[in-house]
């Protein structure tokens, strides 16, 4: 079987296009760096106009439909756009991509002028209001609240490890709030849009190990129009499943995309050449071959997925099981990353030093915090669990756009 991807003329004449706008539109000191904390104000404002640029090009959400703000483009333009993003350092939108499902299947057509066209486009910032304090990964047992007065809703509670992409400040939160104490777990929860700043809403950032991209929210009392919600006052659970669908691995990804295992084979290929392998034996270069092949076996995973999604397929364990595989996988590559490059893959971004940009060092501290993003490891093997039926509960996947509605986005 022939697992290479091959490229039709018409994508790389696209290609050729892309490449020039960005070759022309993104000078070098402007492109991602490595580490989020040099992650510039200058380079948030130069990022935010240039997300406008490619939003009007439909560059950002590429195979969303136009009247939503996407580009209504192919899945053949899309992989092509994520290949040169990835070439050229381009910054990836600020805003949670994974509220677009959940806009999509269930806002009104006016919620998605609203939000969703702004979103497409790169206007404004949107960020995802998921975990409590106090209860981790059990989604479900949200306690911040949201009571009804008149027409409004008012808001308490607070939340952790709230995303930030960069950016300084949102300009929506989002996320569930319960909205019923007396209803039953599932059943007691709502979805709301909530504006920043407004009264009453506080952000404060938490320091981890790969930076401050992480975040506390704090409401009180904070007070947003009835139309802010999506869906109805007790739908919040399965709204939150559309967007959980897609954040368990449920789109999958277009393409091959591991720098880090790029350079680590790079930096092979290069003692070899100066007539030395690393570590003085060929079981090191046993392990560089095996992380190069995981690598590729997450990017089968990630396109099956994708293929499947674009297809209008209902998918059930491929996404999670995709997720799992590749969350476990990048955690494996970084101990191969130090069995290969000894002390180098511990040289900060700031050494001038360091070999590729300090990259294998930061990935070592944020790949780490990823394994706790999407409720944990251990939630992801549950939902794999009850999709092929060897757990005590069953269930089926959440509405998504690819199956809920009449656009494959």
């Amino acid at each position: 079987m022939d697992f290479q991807y091959h490229y039709t003329k018409e994508q790389e004449r696209f290609r050729e296009e892309v490449r020039s706008w960005l070759q022309a539109n993104i000078p070098e000191e402007m492109k991602n760096p490595v580490e989020t904390e040099d992650f510039t104000e200058k380079m948030y404002r130069f990022w935010r106009q240039k997300h406008k640029e490619m939003g009007e090009k439909g560059w950002m959400y590429p195979t969303y439909p136009k009247e939503y703000g996407g580009g209504g483009l192919s899945v053949s333009h899309d992989i092509v756009i994520q290949e040169e993003f990835r070439r050229h350092g381009v910054k990836g939108p600020f805003s949670n991509s994974l509220l677009i499902p959940s806009l999509f299947v269930w806002a009104t057509e006016e919620q998605k002028q609203r939000w969703l066209v702004p979103f497409l486009k790169g206007e404004q910032v949107f960020w995802q209001k998921f975990t409590e304090p106090k209860s981790g990964s059990d989604l479900a047992s949200y306690q911040s609240t949201a009571v009804r007065d008149g027409d409004d809703w008012i808001l308490n509670g607070s939340n952790a490890f709230v995303s930030a992409h960069c950016s300084p400040a949102p300009d929506w939160l989002w996320g569930p709030m319960q909205t019923d104490r007396n209803a039953p777990r599932h059943r007691n929860l709502g979805f709301f849009m909530i504006p920043y700043p407004s009264p009453g809403v506080e952000v404060r950032p938490q320091s981890l190990v790969h930076g401050t991209e992480q975040h506390m929210v704090f409401l009180t009392d904070v007070r947003i129009p009835g139309d802010h919600l999506i869906g109805g006052d007790h739908d919040g659970w399965q709204v939150a499943n559309t967007t959980l669908e897609q954040e368990h691995g449920g789109r999958g990804s277009a393409g091959y995309s591991d720098e880090v295992v790029d350079n680590l084979v790079d930096y092979m290929q290069a003692k070899m050449r100066g007539g030395k392998s690393p570590g003085g034996n060929r079981v090191v270069q046993q392990v560089a071959v095996q992380a190069y092949i995981e690598a590729h076996l997450d990017s089968l995973f990630g396109s099956r997925t994708y293929w499947m999604y674009t297809n209008r397929m209902e998918i059930s364990w491929e996404g999670a099981a995709s997720s799992l595989y590749g969350r476990e996988y990048t955690m494996r590559t970084m101990g191969k990353v130090r069995d290969v490059m000894g002390m180098d893959a511990l040289i900060g971004s700031h050494d001038p030093l360091a070999p590729y940009g300090g990259m294998q060092e930061f990935e070592q501290r944020a790949r780490f915090i990823r394994q706790h993003g999407a409720g944990s490891l251990n939630i992801t093997r549950v939902v794999v669990a009850r999709r092929i039926g060897i757990s005590r509960t069953q269930e089926r996947p959440a509405p998504t756009p690819a199956t809920a509605t009449r656009f494959a986005a």
